[in-house]
This record gives structure tokens, C-alpha cells and sequence, in this order.
């Protein structure tokens, strides 16, 4: 959350280059305390779920307020900078998504790239995926699934046929840099 508004400033300077995207929110704090929610009043996995889509909306106008970027409601391919509003599409149809913590906000994302037939983009707090203390430059869903990692499992089986780069999100600059070069990170092939 720190570096959010940064990275947002950094993604919309780059319109004029002709990149677009279309950001799906993190759940952020308000996700974390659903889940502290959930697990101290027992609250059932459908309730949760639509509550952290719901957080994620939250976030979206956090990752919007002052950055150039504009809401939207809908899975569509846009111009420019956009952050998704996940709630009223999701009703409509969230079919891929399992309502459990299996399934968070990346695998919203991994969703959304699927039915735009796009790039994935992960932007994260890590400068990609790590394995033995080393990181790995590319590796498949398939041997994270069972691993602690910085994208959640369901997510990963969201990714059939697909992939996921990762990227640290924490030095705009550098994220930046990656997208134009289209190295850093790690990319995780489903």
C-alpha cells in the first residue's frame, strides 16, 4: 500500500506510450480484516468471499483517487489506465472462482486476464518467485501449488494454459523498466 499511488502515477505515464491497463485491486487491509472477521465470528466462506470482493473495491478507489486512473465496472479491454470495481461483474458470473481464501485477489486477476485473453501482470512486494533462496526467472504453476508463494494457490490453477509475471511493484521505476524491457521478475507458466 505504501508504494500503490506511486506505482498507479508510473503505470498512467505511460498511456501516452500506448500501454493500457486494466488493474484489479488487492483486497489490502480491508481484506485482511474480513478475514479476521471471518475466523472470529465463523462466518461462512460465501459471506467472506463477497466481503473481500468487496474490500477490493475499496482499494480500487485508493488505487484510483488522484493518479490519472479511472473506475470501471466492466471485464473490457480499455484505453489508458483503469482500475476494475470487481463486485457487479463477479455477481454476474465469477464461474473459475472457488469462495475460499484459496482464492483471492490474484486469482480475481488471473480471471479477469483470461476472459481478455491478456497479460498478467502480478505486481508484489517481492522482486518475483523464490525457491531455496534463489529466484526463479521462470517456473511452472505445477511446482508452486504445494509452496508458500506470492500468489495464491487458486490463482495458480487459474493459470492453465496461461502465465503470470511477476514483479515487484515497490520501485515504480523499476517495475517501469520491466514492462518496457520485458525482463525482471519471474514468470510462472500454468
Amino acid at each position: 500500500m505504501a508504494h500503490a499511488k506511486a506505482l498507479m502515477h508510473a503505470l498512467y505515464a505511460l498511456s501516452p506510450e500506448s500501454y493500457s491497463f486494466l488493474v484489479v485491486p488487492g483486497g489490502g487491509p480491508m481484506a485482511d480484516l474480513t478475514r479476521e472477521i471471518f475466523e472470529e465470528h465463523h462466518l461462512s466462506q460465501e459471506a467472506a468471499h463477497w466481503m473481500a470482493i468487496l474490500a477490493m473495491e475499496q482499494y480500487a478507489y485508493l488505487l484510483a483517487d488522484g493518479t490519472g486512473a479511472r473506475l470501471t465496472d466492466e471485464i473490457k479491454r480499455c484505453e489508458g489506465l483503469r482500475v476494475l470495481l470487481p463486485y457487479k461483474p463477479l455477481l454476474s458470473g465469477d464461474a473459475g472462482l472457488e469462495h475460499s481464501w484459496e482464492y483471492t485477489s490474484d486469482s480475481v486477476a488471473a480471471l479477469v486476464a483470461r476472459r481478455l485473453d491478456a497479460p498478467f501482470i502480478k505486481a508484489t512486494d517481492v522482486d518475483g518467485v523464490f525457491i531455496d533462496g534463489r529466484i526463479q526467472r521462470q517456473i511452472s504453476a505445477a511446482l508452486l501449488k504445494n509452496r508458500q508463494s506470492c500468489i495464491d494457490s487458486g490463482a495458480l490453477h487459474l493459470l492453465e494454459g496461461r502465465s503470470c509475471w511477476v514483479l515487484n511493484g515497490s520501485s515504480p521505476d523499476e517495475f517501469v523498466l520491466s514492462i518496457r524491457s520485458g525482463r525482471g521478475g519471474t514468470v510462472i507458466v500454468g
